[in-house]
Order: structure tokens, then C-alpha cells, then sequence
């Protein structure tokens, strides 16, 4: 949603108050600023470089091209001013030469305008702001790995021993014969030569910028994949068609969203951040350029399509347009397993969990290649196309792709169900011993600290596989199937009566996170039981302590919801997914919440949430540390956090769709709509959001639970109260 804030609100946001590698991503180090555009990024230092031996570089498809980029001149360091950002893929770089001979401060200002997109393109301007003429020594130090991005991100850089460099004529070519793969700098810098020189690998200028003057020089990264060239997409300021192309497509974007109004400024500005990220992660086919786009996972690691992430992050921003939801159904469809593989996992029906573009051994080439390893993406993919019938898509779409979701429930009925529950187990130990959503090796455990042994059938799976059924069930009402109605709200009833019973630990009041290998509840108290309050599987009478727990000192932060309790033997704050907090996490337990009734309790979670978001410059980050507000009155930042991220991008706008409690059925004509805004968050107005196929306007006030909208087509009712809490929906 486009956020414009009239009015500025003292305080908080409201109430006061193979192929996926084990082990956590390589650190990409503080004080670090990341472009990306289309799949391609650049990790670098605030100063403009990129530095060796860390994680920054200039990746595209999934390989690292350049992991040195360092400006020096006269051999000294820039020392960095400030950083200019625009678009997702653009920022200007401000920094200061080290002071001449003489000087006691410099007089030399550097400004770097980096442009991201399919390779890298940089105008450098150095700015003489001294009387005298000043003679300079430039280099760029230039360094490439062509490592895979697997390679960096687990700690396994090596140098590739056939990455070899040649001079050409004003530019340095390196290129690995082995990979195919490498990339080509080239410079321009008017009347002034360009030195390339191989070894060591640098670009240098010999420099006289006049008085009161400046000098310039014009850089270029073009990526070589395949052992073809292409250009960078911004070149010496000139728009390639392929950059014309991506900056038209976010303009279109921007204009086409909904546009929040607000009294609340901090909650403006979060949501402003958060749609220009979502819109700086959508992904493009390019072979099929009219169908809308899907959405990477997130900067730097996840630059790619994923399926429980793109899934869940696509449900997330459906206020905000749910064609980029459409966009990830029909590329997960294309995708979906056709054979049985061992190696990647894919059985027939099964979604993908991720798609990658590297440089290695089982690459199927420019198409990239696909990693099945992932439990809940199948029932997810049913989840999410009930959700978008229910938010208006039309029934031809609908029912285009309704065979894929059939073949996703066959995949859970056929290759995963056991006991009457869908369990994971992977086929090879090349890949994911873990296969939720909280996938490192220690991510599942019990309440003594051990790790539970596959294979495990998760507690919020069996809630997204009884979403799936219902969601399905509804579909065959509308097509007048009474059989197949019956057949699946029967599978629905009977596996929430069995999840009820066994997953239970009445001894506790919390739900398992799931059982093992040996049918044993994992009895920790985790964040997962959240999840299934979203997915509506928990029965009444639990519910109420299910929310006691999640809201309880050992859960809840005062930012968010830890992913595993304070008292738990593998319980570390600064963790991965034990004791940790992921915003899109708490604000699925927080939609939960709400759907039961727990309103206060909601208003919390939301609020803590915006209030973190608020501290990390108005963008939620993929994860931070899990200590308390009272001990820590700002969130504490994990090192290796993706940002952005989309399903914490997603978060503000799923909060914001909670606390309107916006819950549309458009195939039955309805839509509820009850605010329930906390004190002191504000008004909101939204203007032009999707829904039932046009656009409606909506005006909250706080304080107030009936809602002002226009624009909803004749043949939809507005109930203005919170909907039922049946166990029919995944909204809030």
C-alpha cells in the first residue's frame, strides 16, 4: 500500500507496551547497503566497496561476479559520508578523499551513482572543492570468485583455480572455464587513459581534476553466463531496454497500488518501506512477459523463487495486490513435480521449495533448476488460490488452476500422509533434514534440548493441509460437486478432530510442535501452535490457552513472539529458530489471535511488531534476536538477517488487514469489515484496494468498529462486524 501520513504521532505505533545447505547464512557484515533489481543485487560497505573475504558482491543468476570493488585514490581509503538512495536498484554513495599533502582536511568529494541490473553500472565523479589543480593516482581494485551463491552463503568460498583475468582494451575480463561464467569491467573516463593491469587486478587513472572542478569516469559490470556477454541493463546513463522495462514496470506498480492515509506517520512510513520492497523482490518470467509477477524470498540469499515463502508472503500482501499472488500460483503450477527424483526430491504433484540459477553440476541451465524439499509447500499452494477466489479472482483463472491443486493433494494424500497426518523425511542426505518452515538442523527439538529425529509430522502443516481441504471443499460447493464438498470437508473434520487429540498436551495447555519419528509428541512450546490458530484447526475449547502461552512472558517479547520459550533447553535468543523472533511468525499468530476473538491479545503482537519496525528504519527485518523489551528497549538485530525479506516486508500489511479485519467471500457476496484499531494508533483511510475484481475505498477511525466503504460492486454485502470464527478461512 502507498502510505502518504498527514499529522505526526508522538511515541509508538499504538499501545504502549543439494541445494539448501545446512547451517546459518555467511554474516554479510554491519553498516552494509544492498541494491537489487530482477534477481541481480550487490551487497557492498556504506562507502561504495566491496570488500574480499565477507559476503558482499555483485551476484546474477545466483553466482557471484565481482567480490572485490574498492576505490582508492592516491591509495587511500574513501571515507564515507552518506548514502542517497532512490529506487531498489539505485543509490549515490557520498564520500571524501583522505586529506592531500598539507591539507588538515580534504577537498575532495567522491560520489559514486551505482545502478543494479543484470550487472552493475557506476558514474564516478571526484569534485576538486580546493583553489589549487590536484594531480591523483585512481584505482579500482577488482576481484571475482565467480563463486556460486550456495558457495558464499555456507562458508565455503574457495578461489576457483581456473579464474582467469585478461587485459583488454580498457577493461578486465575474468572468466571461469570450468563454470562457463564470469564477468567483464569495463571503464570510460574521457581524454584521461585507462590502465588494465591483470595482476594484480586493477583499473587505474592517472587523474588532474582543475580548481573548483571535477573529473569523471563512467564503470561497467556486464555479466558472462554461459560463456555469453550481456549488458549490464544502466549504462553511462543511458536506460537499456531491459532496465526501461524494470523501471516502467515498478512505476506502473507504484501507480496501480492502493494508497493509505493515515494520522499515524510511523505507521505511514512502515508501510511506504514495505511496498516498495515487495515491489523491488517481484520476479518476472521471461517466458511468459504478460503473466503478473511472482516473489522472490528475499536480499541477498533468496533472490529467487521459492514456494512456501513466495506462497506465505503472497497471501500476506493480497490488500495490497493480489495479482502478485496469481503470478506465484501460475509459475509454482509450471513447476510442479511431474516424476519421482531422489536427488531434488520431486514426486509427482509436489511444489517446489526452491528454484535456483547456479553454476553447478545438476543445473538444467538458463532454466535453472528445482529443489522439492520442502513439506508445506503443496497444501500452501491450495491455501493460497482458496484465498484469492475468496478475495475476487475470476472463476476461469480459478479453475485453470484447480487440477494443479488437486495434484497437490494427491501429492499429500499419495507421498506424504501417514497415521492420517503429512510428515517429512528427506530422500537423500544432500538435502534438508528440516523441511518446515523453521528448516535448520537444530530447528526441532524437545523441551529438554534435543533435536527430534525425522521423520516428523509439524504441527502447523497439519493446520495448512486442513486450510487445503476446506479451501478445496469450498471450491467443489461452488461447482455444485457434492461428492468431492463431502469428501473433503470430511477430511478436514476428521483430521482436526486427530490433530486435536494427539498433538495435545493437556498437561501443559499447548499444542506439540509436532510428533516424531517414533510418534512421540516434541513437547517444547514453540511459536508453531501460533500457526495453527491462523489455519483455524484448534479446536474452542483450547484456544484461550494456546493464547495465555503465546502472550506469556516466555513467548512474548514486547516486539514479537519468540519462535521457542525462554524455559526451553535449546532456547538461545540470539538463534536461528530458538528463541529468535520472525516478524511474518508472529504476525500469522497474531492473525490467529484475532480469528478466535483474542482482540487485545492481537493488538499486542501488531503493535509490538510495528514498533520493532519503527526501530530498524521502518523495514522489518527477516529475523531478529528474542530479548525481552524490558531488558532491551530496542529490538537487538541478528547478524545475518535477509533485508528486505518478503514475508516480513508482507508483515505491516498482513497487521493492517488484522486490525481492519477484512475478511471478503466474494463468490458468496460477502465481505466483513470490523476495525479494531488500539487506542492511540490512528485513523486510516485506504484508497483503491483490490477487491471483488475493482477497486474500494475504506475509512477506519480509531475508537470506532463500524467502517465508511464505497465502491463495492452491488451484488457484494458489507457486514460490518468481525466474521464468526468458523473454521472456514486463513485470513484474519
Amino acid at each position: 500500500m502507498t502510505a502518504a501520513s498527514t499529522g505526526v504521532r508522538a511515541g509508538g505505533i499504538g499501545m504502549t507496551g543439494g541445494w539448501t545447505f545446512e547451517g546459518q547464512p555467511s554474516p554479510i557484515g554491519a553498516g552494509t547497503m544492498t541494491l537489487v533489481a530482477g534477481g541481480s543485487f550487490c551487497v557492498s560497505s556504506r562507502n561504495g566497496d566491496i570488500l574480499p573475504g565477507a559476503a558482499q558482491g555483485i551476484y546474477y543468476a545466483d553466482t557471484r561476479l565481482l567480490s572485490q570493488w574498492e576505490l582508492r585514490v592516491d591509495d587511500g581509503p574513501i571515507e564515507e559520508l552518506q548514502v542517497v538512495t532512490g529506487e531498489p536498484y539505485h543509490a549515490m554513495f557520498l564520500g571524501r578523499a583522505a586529506p592531500r599533502p598539507g591539507q588538515v582536511e580534504s577537498t575532495l568529494l567522491v560520489t559514486r551513482d551505482r545502478y543494479v541490473g543484470g550487472g552493475l553500472s557506476e558514474d564516478l565523479v571526484i569534485r576538486n572543492m580546493s583553489h589549487e589543480p590536484a594531480g591523483l593516482v585512481v584505482t579500482l581494485l577488482v576481484g571475482s570468485d565467480v563463486c556460486d551463491l550456495f558457495e558464499v552463503k555456507t562458508h565455503r568460498v574457495h578461489w576457483v583455480a581456473d579464474v582467469t583475468t585478461a587485459a583488454e582494451d580498457r577493461s578486465l575480463r575474468m572468466f571461469s572455464v570450468s563454470k562457463a561464467r564470469g564477468a567483464r569491467v569495463t571503464a570510460e573516463a574521457g581524454d584521461t587513459p585507462v590502465l588494465a593491469v591483470p595482476a594484480p587486478r586493477m583499473l587505474l587513472f592517472r587523474a588532474v581534476v582543475p580548481p573548483r572542478g571535477e573529473w569523471r569516469a563512467a564503470l561497467k559490470v556486464n555479466p558472462i553466463i554461459n560463456g555469453v556477454e550481456t549488458e549490464a541493463w544502466y549504462c553511462h546513463k543511458r536506460l537499456t531496454p531491459a532496465l526501461a522495462e524494470h523501471a516502467g514496470r515498478l512505476f506502473e506498480w507504484d501507480r496501480s497500488l492502493p494508497e493509505v492515509t493515515t494520522s499515524n506517520a510511523a505507521l505511514g512510513a512502515i508501510l511506504r518501506q514495505s511496498h516498495q520492497d515487495i515491489g523491488a523482490l517481484r520476479l518476472f518470467d521471461p517466458g511468459n512477459p504478460d503473466l503478473p509477477p511472482s516473489v522472490a524470498a528475499g536480499a541477498p540469499w533468496f533472490m529467487t523463487l521459492f514456494g512456501r515463502d513466495s506462497l506465505l508472503t503472497s497471501l500476506l500482501v493480497l490488500p495490497l495486490d493480489p495479482g502478485i499472488a496469481y503470478g506465484t500460483l501460475c509459475r509454482l503450477a509450471d513447476l510442479q513435480g511431474t516424476k519421482a527424483d531422489p536427488m531434488t526430491e520431486e514426486e509427482p504433484g509436489k511444489i517446489l521449495h526452491e528454484l535456483r540459477y547456479g553454476a553447478r553440476p545438476d543445473s538444467a541451465g538458463v532454466g535453472g533448476h528445482a529443489y522439492y524439499g520442502s513439506v508445506d509447500s503443496s497444501p500452501l499452494f491450495v491455501v493460497l488460490l482458496g484465498e484469492l477466489r475468496r478475495w475476487g479472482l475470476d472463476t476461469e483463472a480459478a479453475w485453470r488452476l484447480l487440477p494443479k491443486a488437486d495434484a497437490a493433494l494427491e501429492w499429500i494424500e499419495r507421498y506424504g500422509m501417514r497415521d492420517g497426518f503429512l510428515w517429512y523425511r528427506r530422500k537423500t542426505d544432500q538435502g534438508l533434514v528440516n523441511q518446515g518452515w523453521k528448516d535448520s538442523f537444530d530447528g526441532i527439538n524437545f523441551a529438554d534440548g534435543a533435536l527430534a529425529r525425522p521423520p516428523i509430522a509439524l504441527a502447523e502443516v497439519q493446520g495448512y493441509v486442513y486450510a487445503a481441504y476446506l479451501a478445496r471443499h469450498y471450491f467443489a460447493r461452488e461447482a455444485g460437486d457434492a461428492e468431492a464438498e463431502r469428501h473433503y470437508r470430511g477430511r478436514a473434520a476428521e483430521l482436526r478432530a486427530r490433530f486435536n487429540e494427539r498433538f495435545w498436551l493437556p498437561d501443559r495447555g499447548y499444542f506439540a510442535v509436532g510428533l516424531d519419528h517414533e510418534g512421540r509428541p516434541i513437547d517444547a512450546l514453540a511459536s508453531n501452535m501460533g500457526h495453527c490458530l491462523w489455519s483455524g484447526i484448534v479446536d474452542r475449547d483450547k484456544a484461550a490457552s494456546v493464547a495465555g502461552h503465546l502472550l506469556s512472558p516466555r513467548m512474548f517479547t514486547g516486539f514479537g513472539i519468540r519462535t521457542l520459550a525462554s524455559d526451553m533447553g535449546a532456547y538461545n535468543p540470539m538463534s536461528y529458530h530458538n528463541g529468535s523472533v520472525w516478524p511474518h511468525d508472529s504476525a500469522l499468530a497474531a492473525a490467529g489471535l484475532m480469528r478466535y476473538g483474542f482482540v487485545e491479545e492481537a493488538q499486542r503482537v501488531a503493535c509490538g511488531l510495528l514498533d520493532a519496525a519503527r526501530a530498524f528504519g521502518d523495514r522489518l527485518p527477516e529475523l531478529f534476536c528474542g530479548f525481552d523489551r524490558g531488558e532491551f528497549n530496542l529490538p537487538v538485530p541478528y547478524p545475518t538477517s535477509c533485508s528486505p525479506q518478503a514475508w516480513s516486508s508482507a508483515a505491516p500489511i498482513q497487521l493492517v488487514r488484522l486490525l481492519l479485519r477484512i475478511d471478503p467471500w466474494v463468490p458468496h457476496g460477502k465481505v466483513w469489515i470490523a476495525p479494531a484499531l488500539p487506542a492511540g494508533f490512528g485513523d486510516l483511510r485506504i484508497s483503491g484496494m483490490h477487491l471483488a475484481g475493482t477497486r474500494v475505498d475504506l475509512d477506519a477511525r480509531e475508537g470506532s468498529g463500524v467502517p465508511h466503504v464505497t465502491g463495492l460492486p452491488g451484488d457484494v454485502l458489507l457486514i460490518p462486524e468481525p466474521r464468526p470464527p468458523t473454521p472456514s478461512r486463513t485470513g484474519a
